[in-house]
């Protein structure tokens, strides 16, 4: 430890020297101009304004499905209300499966290139589309059958208005349309049919099948860019009623509640359905794998009809095929209101679906609705589907599948459980909270996936979270930032999409949670947003708002670098200077380190005699003086110096403090609390967390001082891994060298043995 001598103030003070920074480039300003202002729609705290306003659309839908051509024939009643203040000379409608027409832009603007062992389905990508894909639109028709001008421009279609539709008034129009449905394992999609080679069945997970009214708001006006397969959807609330023709051996499971089930299911199924409404604990089996494999070889040729009622969903989808195998069980809220938590799943997602997708399903209910709101719909359903995950309101398809033996690997196993717990919630994100996916991906998929982290950490202890952990997303965050967006960029132009829409806001806001507001605070502001927005149309402002609303903490340095810039962490401890008070008292003084150089040791030996070992007359006082030696004059010294101190003077004195200078730099440009550890001698440490506005003034190099009462032997920044820090080489003190790893080159790596079935092997 270097020792000086410091110099005592009455009042001790120790003086920051900050550089001179730009106000416009102040990471602490405000965020004034990237806001809107508020308005009577929507108000400076983040909460809907007293004129807040929505438009709303009821359906009521006809819809076949013809298992031997794969196409969807359906029709259907719109009832658009227009809750605006403004005057509407035409209506704008999604055709979301004209992204998969052979003209699309989808396929026009799709970039490729060629690697040595290309896929199949990277092969097929490249190929220009010989899919017949895209909506047929047969009529469009007023509600006396008077047919209306429209214009389909890609995705969108324009309705026109004999009349314009005035504020409160309500306008009803009918579409017939059909469309081959895509098969998802050739060419992709949120939905289409999955062939079974082995048996020659299909199985149906059908969305996006309708035309639906594209959100008109006080925002945007409306919201109809282009849907080119990235950026999701939009869409207005509404009641659906809607009837779903299939073969009558397969089963449906869809948005809403079925509404004839004494048509569609046999007396053993229904009977099943009602001992499951009372059991909390365990699913119930309501259609059997044997059951299931039975209609596999049958194929019946008749059809029926299943009717199911939605009320104030944004959307409709559903599932058919006769290779259903169906649990369920009841979950129970907090608040007391109950909701049947259902599955459907082949033979080949078992025995993994049925040990835990229903459980998956009743879980996400429980905690989500703890930082959130009560579900509010009557059912919850996972479907299993190969290689997708995707939501819509109360059901959602989610992949997992099991090995020909039944076994699975852990990967599996928790891939299943993730993406069930992430699409099911789905639900709060953006189906109830119905924030714009079009144009702000994060806003679902980030928050989504920041839930799905709470939810699965309540799973088991130390789940293997993909996301949500600080530590996960520094690998992406240092990495070339001409291939990193601001998370503010619209879905369709973003760098690495899942980093940037899940990963990087999902572990924000844990960050945010964890490190800079706290649990209680944080949960509270979080679930008070969700609350004011719940069946509304939220903005990123109304969120940002919100959360500093609820929680009286200044966010905006947060916003602005984590969900404005790519900026990205790397604190440093570049220097630390120790120091200590001289002390007065003489018998705590430190005696100076002797030093013995290298020519006293050698002369030790070598000279085996001097002047002054044969003739002690040469040596006189100063051979036998001690400078160190305390005196009574010495001890009287003290005491005069220490009789003139005042007692707080006295007191910092007799303490003998350590003074720890550091000196902190922000390599990164991402400004955040600085959470430090100091490890002391005696094996004890203390950590130190300070808020990120010690930054408020030089955003890149500060310096503060501890004072501690023990002896420090090193000192670590951010010692839990919480603030995503991309360099922790220099985050210590004294510096610790990074650990070198090298990794031996394998021309093809092997698969990775699956555990489970090398165990059944070995009995």
């Amino acid at each position: 430890m270097n020792k000086v001598i410091i110099t005592f103030l009455l009042c001790l003070g120790f003086q920051f020297s900050f550089g001179q920074e730009n106000t416009n480039l102040n990471k602490f300003r405000q965020l004034h101009q990237e806001l809107p202002t508020p308005n009577t729609y929507r108000t400076a705290s983040g909460a809907p304004g007293h004129q807040y306003w929505q438009q709303r659309a009821d359906y009521e839908m006809d819809i076949t499905l013809d298992d031997n051509k794969q196409t969807i024939h359906g029709s259907e009643k719109i009832t658009f209300y227009n809750n605006s203040p403004d005057h509407l000379s035409y209506l704008w409608l999604q055709l979301d499966q004209n992204m998969r027409a052979k003209d699309s832009d989808t396929y026009k603007i799709r970039t490729n290139s060629i690697d040595d062992n290309p896929s199949t389905f990277t092969i097929n990508r490249m190929q220009n589309p010989s899919f017949e894909g895209g909506f047929n639109i047969e009529e469009v028709a007023d509600q006396d059958g008077k047919s209306l001008d429209h214009t389909i421009n890609k995705t969108m279609m324009r309705i026109d208005l004999e009349e314009v539709l005035a504020p409160g008034e309500q306008f009803s129009f009918s579409i017939s349309w059909w469309y081959n449905i895509n098969d998802r394992m050739k060419i992709g999609g949120r939905s289409g049919y999955e062939y079974f080679e082995k048996d020659d069945n299909y199985l149906y997970t059908i969305a996006q099948f309708f035309p639906r009214m594209c959100m008109y708001n006080d925002v945007y006006g409306w919201q109809h860019k282009q849907f080119l397969g990235r950026g999701e959807f939009t869409l207005l609330f509404g009641d659906y009623t809607v009837n779903i023709t299939v073969p009558d051996d397969h089963l449906v499971s869809a948005t809403g509640t079925l509404q004839n089930p004494d048509d569609v299911l046999t007396n053993e199924q229904r009977n099943r359905l009602d001992k499951a409404k009372n059991e909390f604990e365990q699913p119930v089996i309501i259609a059997t794998q044997k059951e299931a494999e039975k209609r596999e070889e049958s194929k019946s040729r008749n059809s029926k009809t299943w009717t199911f009622y939605a009320e104030n969903v944004r959307d409709f989808a559903f599932a058919s095929s006769r290779k259903f195998i169906w649990d369920a069980m009841n979950v129970k809220q907090e608040d007391g209101t109950e909701v049947m938590a259902m599955s459907m799943y082949p033979k080949e997602g078992n025995p993994l679906w049925e040990r835990y997708s229903t459980k998956a399903v009743a879980h996400t209910i429980k905690w989500y609705s703890h930082y959130t709101f009560p579900y509010p719909y009557p059912v919850a359903w996972s479907i299993n589907a190969a290689r997708i995950g995707m939501e819509y309101p109360m059901i959602c398809f989610n992949y997992g599948r099991c090995e020909e033996d039944g076994s699975y690997t852990e990967r599996t196993k928790y891939g299943m459980i993730s993406v069930i717990i992430h699409e099911v919630g789905h639900n709060y994100f953006p189906m109830i909270v119905n924030s714009d996916e079009r144009q702000w991906t994060w806003m679902d998929e980030g928050l989504n996936t920041f839930v799905q982290f709470l939810t699965e950490q309540h799973w088991q202890r130390d789940y293997p979270s993909r996301r949500g952990h600080a530590h996960k997303i520094v690998d992406y965050m240092k990495g070339d930032k001409n291939k990193i967006s601001p998370i503010m960029t619209n879905s369709e132009s973003i760098h690495q999409f899942g980093n940037n829409a899940y990963g990087k806001p999902a572990t924000a806001l844990n960050i945010l949670r964890e490190s800079v507001m706290g649990r209680e605070l944080f949960d509270f502001a979080f679930k008070e947003y969700s609350n004011r927005w719940k069946f509304k149309h939220p903005t990123p402002a109304d969120f940002f708002r919100t959360m500093e609303d609820a929680s009286a903490v200044d966010l905006d340095w947060f916003w602005r670098g984590w969900f404005y810039t790519n900026d990205h962490v790397d604190l440093a401890l570049s220097k630390v200077n120790t120091y200590q008070l001289e002390s007065l008292n003489p018998e705590n003084r430190e005696k100076p380190e002797q030093i013995v150089g290298i020519t006293s040791i050698r002369n030790a030996t070598e000279i085996k005699k001097t002047y002054a070992d044969d003739d002690k007359s040469i040596l006189d006082f100063y051979n036998s003086y001690d400078p160190n030696e305390i005196t009574q004059r010495d001890r009287e010294e003290f005491e005069r110096k220490r009789n003139s101190l005042s007692e707080g003077q006295k007191k910092l004195f007799d303490k003998n403090s350590y003074y720890y200078e550091l000196t902190l730099q922000n390599i990164g440009g991402l400004v955040m609390p600085v959470i430090v550890r100091f490890n002391y001698v005696d094996g004890s440490n203390k950590v130190y967390r300070i808020p990120a506005e010690i930054w408020k003034i030089n955003s890149e190099e500060v310096t503060k001082v501890f004072v501690e009462e023990k002896q420090v032997s090193n000192i670590e920044l951010d010692p839990f891994y919480e603030t995503a820090d991309t360099d922790r080489s220099n985050n210590f003190f004294p510096p610790q060298p990074e650990k070198s790893k090298f990794d031996l080159y394998m021309d093809k790596m092997p698969k990775r043995p699956n555990p489970m079935q090398q165990a059944k092997k070995k009995r």
